[in-house]
């Protein structure tokens, strides 16, 4: 009975203030349901970008309602709950990786669109698990590269390209959480059953992988393909869209590390919920508020992406 009270209030609230609900792959099952678009990283950033909307409900990570403000200078951009960061974003403080890149004066920098908006205006193009590697495909051969923050992305771009990209030291802590141990066990018990994998995850759960792909790319390998059961590597809340997909398929959590826990979620994502929703859109906060400094520098490596991706993505 609550959550149809903020269902009915909330459908009522961004009807009259002609708002937008995006939310991640990652949200509950009742943001996503609720959300006007449900998206990755990219496609949220598309979205944000071509948005009539007055106010922008970013549910998701802090990252994300930053990038979307960054987009949108003129528009209020709020979230459920201030509090939602990432540990991907965390592990790359501006100030560190500001001395780091000036060690390397004729690199490149490009950066993972997990981090914040400080980080983003420090670098040349951002990209997102979705065109990481068509983008540093496209850059010349002998190109210099710094790429941060995420070192397991990294290292597997640089092992389908043959790049020698520099990598930042940073992680994900959902998908460094993966436990190879419980993996294979899983494709001992449904031995017919395909493992697909994130980018983000260490290399020894890449190597046994069938498939490896964005949040976007697994949900739509899973739907065309003729397998009917999968073992996910990715934060857990993609299976509530890969389930509506294929409700005749079968999808498997893979488990993390020293956990009794069945699937591996992260804790950042899940703080926002319907409540926190309804709050949000009634108060109009917490709202994003970014220095224009910083927005005008941001904006440039976000909108490099958003352009290379209309030619390099089809």
């Amino acid at each position: 009975m609550e959550n149809e009270f903020f269902i009915s209030q909330i459908n009522s609230l961004r009807l009259s203030k002609n708002a937008v609900i995006m939310a991640h792959y990652y949200q509950i099952p009742e943001i996503q349901d609720i959300a006007d678009f449900v998206g990755d990283s990219l496609a949220l950033a598309q979205e944000a970008e071509k948005t009539t909307a007055d106010i922008i409900v970013l549910c998701g990570v802090h990252f994300m309602g930053e990038t979307a403000k960054i987009l949108n200078p003129q528009k209020k951009v709020i979230i459920p709950d201030a509090n939602a960061g990432c540990s991907l974003a965390e592990s790359c403080p501006a100030h560190e990786f500001k001395k780091f890149i000036k060690q390397y004066p004729d690199y490149k920098v490009v950066t993972y669109v997990n981090t914040t908006a400080a980080v983003k205006a420090l670098s040349d193009i951002t990209v997102t698990s979705t065109n990481a590697k068509k983008i540093i495909e496209s850059l010349p051969q002998d190109e210099k590269i710094i790429f941060g923050p995420d070192k397991n992305l990294g290292d597997y771009i640089n092992s389908q390209t043959g790049r020698q990209m520099l990598l930042w030291d940073g992680a994900c802590h959902v998908h460094e959480q993966f436990s190879l141990e419980k993996l294979l066990k899983l494709k001992s018990q449904f031995p017919n059953a395909e493992i697909i994998a994130h980018p983000e995850c260490k290399k020894p759960v890449l190597m046994v992988a069938d498939f490896i792909g964005s949040t976007a790319a697994l949900l739509n390998y899973s739907a065309k393909s003729k397998k009917n059961t999968f073992i996910v590597a990715t934060e857990s809340g993609i299976l509530h869209q890969m389930q509506k997909k294929s409700p005749d398929k079968t999808f498997i959590p893979v488990p993390p590390d020293d956990s009794t826990c069945a699937c591996n979620e992260c804790n950042f994502m899940r703080l926002n919920t319907l409540k926190k929703l309804y709050e949000c859109l009634r108060t109009e906060k917490p709202e994003i508020i970014i220095d224009e400094a910083i927005r005008a520098k941001a904006v440039k490596p976000i909108k490099r992406m958003l352009k290379m991706s209309a030619k390099l993505i089809k």
